[in-house]
């Protein structure tokens, strides 16, 4: 007679340089979307939790912001403790890189890592590498220098090799029941979350006009039944940003708004009122007191 499979449950960091696809790959794994994404690096700024629950195993997913150096604030400080904070309190860490690819970013993470903790190297963007052979040499590169517990190549895009990255996370978690209830993804909130879909929306939408020192505050939700009233401030550091943000006559800041709520009443599964305006809030991006106001830790 067989013995039963163990039941294994744990906490997992994803982490990496800027824009290897960290977001996306949580999002995929748990199958719904938890954390932002954008084609411009340092769209995640907190640790986002995402939860995937199986028969033989429940994945606790910490997604980290890219670890990075390139803006000097006290925003950057904390986005990058939290990083550090993520590899040194969890069970495994995925070390996210672009596959067939390595440079400055990855190392700066690669240092994070003690090699107390098991890290799976996941090659990310496997579908856009035409050559195969860079792959092979830089898993032989790595191996070389980190004795990591598996390496996989993977598309978090097309879903690609993720049962495989997974089942390489399973041996890794210790035995023990679940910790969260099988029909939760998330521990944040829903507060949280309609900040993080308007972020979103202003990361995508005004692309490199983007300030960086910009952030969302939800200062009311009210919920009624199933309707939602969202009411949020977006926070730019100078007056002249205003008008980025809100665009000629206020369309930018329509649109960012209408596509913020088609995706939240899918998150939330029902109707949503959203009204969003810009506050200007000089120096908060690298002022510890205001970004603890603002949830950062």
């Amino acid at each position: 007679m067989s013995k039963p499979v163990p039941y294994r449950a744990g906490t997992i960091a994803i982490v990496g340089r800027p824009n290897v696809g960290k977001s996306t790959l949580l999002n995929h794994l748990v199958g719904q979307k938890i954390s932002i994404t954008s084609r411009k690096p340092q769209t995640t700024r907190q640790r986002i939790l995402g939860i995937k629950t199986e028969a033989d195993a429940q994945y606790i997913f910490v997604d980290t912001p890219g670890f990075q150096t390139r803006h000097a604030s006290a925003l950057t400080k904390l986005m990058n403790q939290s990083v550090t904070v993520a590899v040194s309190d969890v069970d495994a860490i995925v070390h996210v890189i672009e596959a067939g690819h390595w440079d400055a970013g990855d190392e700066l993470v690669a240092k994070l890592l003690s090699g107390k903790i098991p890290v799976v190297l996941a090659l990310n963007k496997i579908d856009h590498v035409k050559d195969k052979a860079k792959v092979g040499a830089l898993i032989q590169e790595r191996a070389a220098q980190f004795p990591y517990a598996a390496m996989v190549p993977i598309s978090a895009q097309k879903g690609i090799q993720l049962k495989a990255l997974l089942g390489e996370l399973r041996k890794l978690l210790p035995e023990q029941p679940a910790i969260y209830g099988e029909d939760e993804l998330t521990d944040r909130s829903e507060r949280f979350m309609a900040a993080e879909f308007i972020r979103e929306k202003l990361f995508r939408l005004l692309g490199e006009e983007l300030p960086y020192a910009v952030s969302v505050v939800i200062e009311k939700f009210e919920q009624e039944g199933r309707l939602r009233r969202i009411f949020a401030a977006v926070i730019v550091d100078k007056p002249n940003q205003k008008g980025i943000v809100l665009g000629e006559g206020g369309e930018k800041m329509k649109r960012i708004a209408t596509e913020a709520r088609l995706d939240l009443e899918k998150l939330y599964g029902g109707k949503v009122y959203l009204e969003v305006f810009v506050k200007v809030k000089s120096g908060w991006a690298d002022d510890e007191r205001v970004l603890r106001s603002l949830g950062y830790e």
